[in-house]
């Protein structure tokens, strides 16, 4: 039992950590909203029953996010999908304030550290490499619809998220050629990564990340539904394309490593998106920083309730022998 303590000890640190940037997130949306717009905060006039369904939407997001993200570890290292949930959530919610991607080293820090099976640092970069894959061909449905029904002004970006979507899924269908080439053979990491992404052609490879590709457009279609309905408690008339076109560009605007952090990139795009769909100012503002103070939220939840049921299995688990023996 000292030995679990002593584990709880810093992933409470963790943990108040993630709650902290989330605060200091909320803080600065509030400030900002009360500057640009003539809210006191951008939820200040928001339909309150709307605004909570488009917060479970968000959080329903994460879940399938970790249930996609556990299908593509090796049999040998998969983490039980309590863990992938916390280092979801951590990693969403402290991307609000950390630069340069560096979410990615609170994921893999997250999940390494967690107890359970025996994960190495390897395996998971690898998995976070074909999540990322299995990811853009998850959102081409969504991408290729609003690229479909936008106006022209959007056509062009919203082509290129289409385009690295369908290189992705050549990849991954052309992957069993990829590890005969020579210049990949010549690095080990690259040719680590190619035989990684080969055994996506495998019969379990395949399955794996067929299920992991539904989990991850359902991820995506719920976090489409939660800011459409956003926009519907902002004021703004239900618009699928609409909410199809922020989330495509903002995640898009997402990976691009700036030292501002992925939800105020994601903020700045989203009001240039709403902006250029013809929707107010008030609206535009209030709604990307709405919709990032419900991300970070809905994140931090995750978090809490992946570390939670992780910590809970764990006491289960040591507690198991001591009954057996007695």
């Amino acid at each position: 039992m000292p030995s679990l303590r002593a584990a709880v000890a810093p992933q409470r640190r963790r943990l108040a950590a993630g709650v902290a940037f989330a605060l200091v997130t909320i803080a600065g949306g509030i400030l900002v909203g009360r500057r640009l717009t003539h809210s006191s905060w951008p939820l200040a006039h928001a339909h309150a029953v709307l605004v909570a369904v488009a917060a479970g939407c968000y959080f329903a997001s994460y879940v399938l996010r970790a249930r996609g993200w556990h299908r593509l570890f090796p049999r040998d290292q998969q983490p039980d999908q309590a863990r992938c949930l916390a280092s979801v959530g951590a990693a969403a919610a402290s991307g609000a304030v950390l630069p340069f991607r560096l979410d990615y080293v609170i994921k893999v820090g997250t999940l390494h550290r967690l107890g359970g099976i025996r994960i190495g640092l390897e395996a998971i970069a690898l998995s976070i490499l074909s999540l990322g894959m299995v990811d853009a061909v998850a959102m081409l449905p969504l991408s290729i619809s609003a690229t479909a029904t936008s106006s022209a002004s959007l056509r062009g970006p919203l082509l290129i998220v289409v385009v690295f979507g369908v290189c992705c899924c050549a990849l991954l269908v052309a992957s069993a050629q990829l590890v005969r080439f020579p210049l990949l053979r010549r690095s080990r990491h690259l040719r680590t990564a190619s035989d990684h992404i080969s055994r996506h052609r495998t019969r379990h490879g395949r399955r794996c990340a067929a299920v992991a590709g539904v989990y991850l457009l359902g991820c995506w279609t719920t976090r489409a539904v939660g800011s459409a309905l956003l926009l519907s408690a902002l004021g703004l008339s239900f618009s699928p394309t609409a909410a199809l076109c922020v989330l495509c560009l903002s995640a898009a605007a997402g990976v691009i490593p700036i030292t501002a952090g992925g939800v105020v990139a994601n903020a700045g795009a989203t009001a240039a998106i709403l902006l250029a769909l013809g929707a107010g100012k008030d609206i535009a503002i209030n709604f990307s920083l709405a919709s990032g103070l419900l991300l970070v939220t809905s994140a931090s939840a995750a978090a809490l309730a992946g570390l939670t049921f992780s910590l809970a299995m764990r006491a289960v688990a040591s507690r198991r022998p001591a009954i057996l023996s007695g």
